[in-house]
């Protein structure tokens, strides 16, 4: 059973989610994605204590006026480890949460315990995805129209949601409860311009999972091979057939995976 309650944090109404005990998990989420989207994941770690939270602009948090950057995030991603009474968790980002958890990992050390970077990448200096993925992720319309999702999903995810019907309805089902506003996601999208960890990888300490799909329109898979051999104690996995989505779609392969890095 999970709990979700609010955190004040410089002024943004934060909605943050809590399930079940054990050592801790933080996951951060991608752009426009909101806490419910990472059910199927979850569901896999029955025995931690799962923490995650909606990035302001998306979910149920409030909608910020300016972007939010992405060092900014890191530390509300902090903000969330103290407001439950954490140190340090091991942490999962994906996607857009990706570059926010190096962030973390870089800027506060100590409070992350293992790294898990999910279907991510550096951010200015990385390999783009296809131009018909990326003009997609310019617009929040796939969280608001079921329609557009069905449209758009093969060419922008890849993997198990181009190849399944039943999972496009299923992922779908959860973005569009809970999507983001156009602003918002307006603001979440301007907030990670220009970033990149590129010049500070080497300089990440921690145990790092480098994962990937090799069906990912969005983030190909050369982003992680990047990332592996830039963070000094990574290693990587990638997931054949597996596409952007893969800790929702492919969860009941790629999660366990995790779970034994993690343990």
């Amino acid at each position: 059973m999970s709990t979700s309650e609010y955190l004040a944090w410089r002024g943004h109404r934060v909605c943050v989610t809590e399930r079940g005990t054990g050592e801790p998990l933080l996951l951060v989420p991608g752009l426009g994605n909101n806490t419910d989207m990472w059910a199927p994941f979850i569901a896999h770690f029955p025995d931690r204590r799962v923490i995650t939270f909606d990035a302001p602009g998306t979910g149920r948090s409030s909608t910020p006026p300016l972007p939010i950057s992405i060092a900014s995030l890191a530390s509300l991603a902090g903000a969330v480890l103290d407001h439950h009474g954490i140190e340090r968790a091991d942490t999962v980002g994906f996607s857009y949460g990706g570059a926010v958890a190096q962030q973390l990992a870089h800027d506060y050390p100590g409070r992350v315990k293992r790294l898990v970077l999910a279907a991510t990448n550096c951010g200015v200096g990385a390999i783009w995805g296809s131009l018909e993925a990326i003009s997609v992720l310019a617009t929040p319309l796939r969280f608001h129209s079921p329609v557009y999702f069905e449209r758009t999903a093969a060419a922008v995810y890849g993997g198990a949601t181009a190849r399944d019907e039943a999972l496009r309805v299923s992922n779908g089902t959860a973005r569009h409860r809970l999507p983001p506003t156009a602003y918002g996601y307006a603001m979440q999208l301007l907030g990670g311009v220009g970033w990149s960890s590129w010049p500070f990888l080497p300089r990440i300490p921690h145990e790092t999972l480098v994962i990937s799909g090799d069906d990912d329109p969005l983030v190909p898979v050369a982003n992680a091979q990047m990332l592996a051999r830039r963070i000094p104690n990574a290693r990587l996995e990638i997931v054949e057939r597996a596409g952007h989505l893969l800790l929702f779609d492919d969860a009941e392969n790629v999660a366990p995976r995790i779970r034994r890095f993690v343990e």
